[in-house]
């Protein structure tokens, strides 16, 4: 079994974590401000500001799954 994690391995997970990101900020701007904002812009902002969190939290995953591997 080969340990560690390829660059095409941590190239999916960033895109599936920033994916996950995006979504999960939209949903979440939608529940928040969909009532002050509309629907429409509250989830264009959740999904534009959500990767800020998530996108950080990926690449710190991926880079302690470098080392520790």
């Amino acid at each position: 079994m080969l340990l560690g994690i390829s660059i095409i391995g941590a190239g999916a997970a960033l895109v599936l974590g920033t994916a996950g990101a995006m979504a999960a900020g939209a949903a979440s701007g939608v529940a928040i401000g969909g009532k002050e904002l509309g629907n429409e812009l509250a989830a264009f902002m959740g999904g534009f500001y959500g990767p800020l969190a998530g996108v950080p939290g990926v690449v710190i995953g991926l880079v302690v799954l470098a080392v520790i591997a």
